[in-house]
């Protein structure tokens, strides 16, 4: 993360520390797919509740996510900085609450899938990405870019 950008986070800020993942997103290489490998281990806190209670986490995540996302930006001076990496976390959890079974391939699977979209951003991935503003725009394309994902995950396991 460049320094002007570092000196306006605080991670004492409980938004901040969110909004970059608990201080993944300050990684100065790949900061989403650091953001990515550290929602894993934090999903691996929820992940065996009840369907309704994990997409309820999905929901207040994502609520929550816009809010903290939006605040970090307006407060780095910039607009989706890759150092917010709050939305890589929904993303990842939302594509992993489809692997088929529990194993490190299923995840390393998911995780490689997510990514894959994140970067490439096809579209309708892209078009969120440069058209929806705000933090619901930090939010959204890597909500979608969880949607293509899952597919992708819920085939192979549907194959496999």
């Amino acid at each position: 993360m460049e320094a002007k950008y570092r000196e306006k986070i605080r991670l004492t800020n409980p938004t901040h520390l969110l909004a970059v993942g608990l201080g993944s997103g300050l990684s100065p290489v790949s900061p989403g797919t650091m953001g990515s490998l550290v929602a894993i281990p934090i999903w691996l806190l929820f992940y065996h509740v009840a369907p309704v209670y994990y997409w309820i986490i999905i929901a207040v995540a994502t609520i929550y996510g816009c809010w903290i996302c939006d605040k970090t930006a307006k407060d780095m001076g910039t607009h989706d900085h890759g150092g917010i990496v709050w939305d890589e976390f929904v993303g990842m959890w939302i594509t992993l609450f489809f692997i088929p079974q529990f194993s490190v391939f299923w995840i390393v699977i998911a995780f490689a899938a997510f990514r894959l979209f994140d970067i490439v951003k096809p579209w309708p991935i892209r078009w969120f990405d440069r058209h929806v503003h705000g933090g619901i725009g930090i939010m959204v394309d890597d909500i979608v870019a969880a949607v293509f994902s899952s597919a992708v995950v819920w085939a192979l396991g549907a194959f496999f």
